[in-house]
C-alpha cells in the first residue's frame, strides 16, 4: 500500500504532525493477556459495581428497577432484529415495522389517544417535544408546568425552549402534594399545561379539572408519565382531558443500565397527527392481498427538508422499543394491571410502616403509586448512608432539588421489594429514633 501512494514507509504517513507531539517508542502497555485472563480481570472490575440484583433497591426518581422476564432479552438478540438499525427502506425491515406498529397500538391503548408515534430518545425530551408541538398547534409562546415535573426534565425544557423566544411559567404545589389550580397562571398566550403524572414527588394528580382549566384558555394539556407502569392502574390520561401524553418508558422492560438508553414516547388526538414528532407506521395490503407495514408519516429532518421537520431529535429507539413492545405483549392487559396493583400494594404496605415508625412521616396526604416521600428526624445523607451499610439503596436524597421540605427522601417501591426488605429500609432510615 505504501509503495502505491509514493511512500517508503509508514512514519511519512503523519509528517503534517509536529514533532514533538509524535509518540517515538511502544505504548506503555502491560503485555498481551489470555482470554481466560481478560475475562477474570474483567469481571473483577465489573464486581466493584453494585447493581439491583444484589442490593435492595428503593431507588427511583425517573429510572425504575422492574423484573424483565428473560424471554425479553432472548428474542431481542436475535439477529434479525440486533442488526437493523432504523427502518429506512421498508420493504426489507417489515419485522422492526411490525414491532412498531404493534408498540403504536398498545401506547395509543394506555394513554387513550388516537395514535402514538415510534418512540423518541427518552422521557425528558419527549416533554420538550410535546412541548414544542402545542407551541406549533397553537401558534402561541408560553407553556405552564407544574410543580411535580422532574427537575431533570425541566431543564432539558428550558434548554429546547430557551432559543425560541418562549416563556415558561411554574405552578405551585399544594400543601397535599398535587398541583394549585392552575387558571391565575394560564391566559390567551399560553399554549399547553404541561402536568407530570404521578408527579416527580409520586402524587397522583386529578387530571380532569386540569383540561377543564386548560381548555378553558384554549390551551392544551400534556401529560408526562415517568413511571410508564403507572399506566396499567391509573385512568388513561386521554380519557380524562389530555391533548398529548408522552414520557419514559424504561420500565417496561428496559433495564436501568446506569440510567439509559432509554425509551421516550409520544400520544395524541389524530386531529394534531401533522404536528407529531418522529413518524408514524401504518399497515396496507400489497397488490397480491398480503398484509404489510410501512413508514406512513415521516417529518423528520432525515426525510423532509430540515425547515419543514417537526423534530431534529428522534429516533426510531429499535432495540429499546422492542424490549418494551414484547414485555407488554408477554404481561397483556390482565397482567399490566396485576403488576401495576401489586407496586401500588406494596407502596401502601411501606407507608403504613412509615406512619408507625417513630420520626419518620409522610409530608403529602395526596394518593401515590409506587413512590413517595418520608420526612426524616435528622439529615438525609446520613440516613442513606446507614441504609447502604445494611446493602439498601433507600431512595433519593431531595436536598438539592427539594430543599424546603428539610431531610427527606423519595422512596419507590416495586414488585421486587419484599416485606422484610422494606421493613429493613424503613428502620435503617429511622435510625436511632425508632
Amino acid at each position: 500500500m505504501l509503495e502505491v501512494i509514493g511512500k517508503s514507509r509508514l512514519g511519512e504517513l503523519f509528517e503534517d504532525i509536529p514533532e514533538k507531539l509524535r509518540l517515538n517508542g511502544a505504548l506503555a502497555l502491560p503485555e498481551a493477556l489470555s482470554e481466560q485472563e481478560v475475562q477474570q480481570e474483567l469481571e473483577a472490575l465489573a464486581a466493584r459495581n453494585d447493581d439491583a440484583s444484589r442490593l435492595h433497591w428503593f431507588l427511583g426518581a425517573g429510572t425504575y428497577a422492574h423484573f424483565v422476564p428473560s424471554v425479553v432479552d432472548a428474542i431481542t438478540q436475535r439477529s434479525e432484529f440486533t442488526t437493523s438499525y432504523t427502518p429506512y427502506q421498508a420493504e426489507i425491515s417489515q419485522g422492526t415495522l411490525q414491532v412498531i406498529f404493534e408498540w403504536q397500538t398498545m401506547m395509543a391503548g394506555l394513554t387513550g389517544l388516537e395514535v402514538a408515534n415510534a418512540s423518541m430518545y427518552d422521557g425528558a425530551s419527549a416533554a420538550a417535544e410535546a412541548a414544542l408541538m402545542a407551541l406549533r398547534i397553537t401558534r402561541r409562546s408560553k407553556v405552564a408546568t407544574t410543580g411535580g415535573l422532574h427537575p431533570h426534565w425541566r431543564e432539558v425544557l428550558d434548554t429546547y425552549l430557551g432559543g425560541l423566544g418562549s416563556e415558561i411559567v411554574a405552578v405551585p404545589r399544594g400543601e397535599d402534594g398535587r398541583s394549585q389550580d392552575p387558571s391565575d397562571f394560564l391566559d390567551d398566550d399560553t399554549a399547553c399545561l404541561l402536568v407530570q403524572q404521578p408527579g416527580f414527588l409520586g402524587t397522583v394528580e386529578d387530571l380532569k379539572p386540569l383540561a377543564e382549566a386548560a381548555h378553558a384558555k384554549g390551551a392544551l394539556l400534556v401529560v408526562v408519565v415517568n413511571e410508564a407502569l403507572s399506566l396499567g392502574l391509573l385512568r388513561a390520561p386521554g380519557d380524562l382531558g389530555a391533548d398529548i401524553v408522552c414520557g419514559e418508558a424504561q420500565s417496561l422492560g428496559v433495564p436501568m443500565g446506569f440510567g439509559g438508553p432509554h425509551l421516550g414516547f409520544l400520544a395524541a388526538r389524530s386531529k394534531h397527527v401533522r404536528q407529531m414528532p418522529g413518524r408514524l407506521v401504518g399497515q396496507t395490503t400489497d397488490a397480491d392481498g398480503r398484509v404489510g407495514f410501512v413508514l406512513t408519516l415521516s417529518t423528520r429532518e432525515q426525510h423532509i427538508r430540515r425547515e419543514r421537520a417537526t423534530s431534529n431529535i428522534c429516533t426510531n429507539q429499535g432495540l429499546c422499543l422492542l424490549m418494551a413492545t414484547l414485555y407488554l405483549s408477554l404481561l397483556g392487559r390482565r397482567g399490566m394491571a396485576a403488576l401495576a396493583r401489586r407496586n401500588l400494594d406494596k407502596a401502601e404496605y411501606a407507608k403504613a410502616r412509615v406512619r408507625e415508625t417513630k420520626g419518620l412521616s409522610l409530608p403529602f396526604s395526596a394518593p401515590t403509586f409506587n413512590e413517595f416521600v418520608v420526612s426524616l428526624p435528622g439529615p438525609a445523607d446520613a440516613a442513606l448512608a446507614r441504609a447502604r451499610e445494611r446493602g439498601i439503596v433507600a431512595g433519593l436524597d431531595l436536598a438539592k432539588v427539594e430543599p424546603e421540605l428539610g431531610p427527606a427522601v423519595l422512596v419507590c417501591t416495586t414488585e421486587l421489594s419484599s416485606r422484610d426488605a422494606i421493613d429493613a429500609c424503613i428502620a435503617a432510615l429511622a435510625g436511632e429514633a425508632a
